[in-house]
């Protein structure tokens, strides 16, 4: 069985918008186990088989087991060089980002705009799915990191925000 990137991404976005804790598949190259909330995300692969010499058979070793979180990537709320009052809108998944309901429709919020908690600042697309992405502060946003249609982390910084 083998996962592309697109695949891991889907399983991981489906698994965030159900209600199932942990999801395990088994293969005879790998083992995947997903869990949520905050959880660890256990990859089990093959050791890398050394180079063999004239006569030598190959070693016979254990799959290793390299963790990679499944937490948001460390970012800071504020990039090097802004002011430390700044809240991030970060993306609460993996997906495309979308300033806007439609191609010819004008963006939700653009900078210097101010936003009341609950008001839609942009749409997250995954598995075809549009997904509204509601401000949980108030304030002005002072800088939008994404341009528009392009593909985002879960956990990425979108906007940063200066709260009032």
């Amino acid at each position: 069985m083998e996962l592309s990137v697109t695949d891991l991404r889907e399983l991981v976005t489906a698994l965030s918008q159900s209600d199932i804790v942990e999801l395990t598949l088994k293969s005879s190259g790998f083992e995947l186990t997903l869990r949520k909330p905050g959880a660890m995300v256990s990859v089990v692969a093959p050791a890398p088989i050394a180079p063999q010499t004239a006569g030598e058979s190959a070693p016979n070793s254990p799959p290793v087991a390299e963790p990679v979180s499944a937490s948001p990537p460390a970012t800071p709320a504020t990039p090097p060089g802004k002011s430390s009052d700044l809240l991030a809108i970060t993306s609460p998944m993996v997906g495309t980002f979308y300033r806007s309901p439609a191609p010819e429709e004008p963006a939700f919020v653009g900078v210097g705009d101010r936003i009341s908690s609950g008001q839609t600042v942009c749409i997250i697309e995954a598995m075809k799915l549009m997904n509204e992405l509601e401000a949980e502060i108030s304030g002005e946003i002072v800088e939008i990191l994404v341009e528009n249609a392009q593909p985002v982390e879960f956990g990425q910084t979108l906007m940063l925000v200066r709260p009032v």
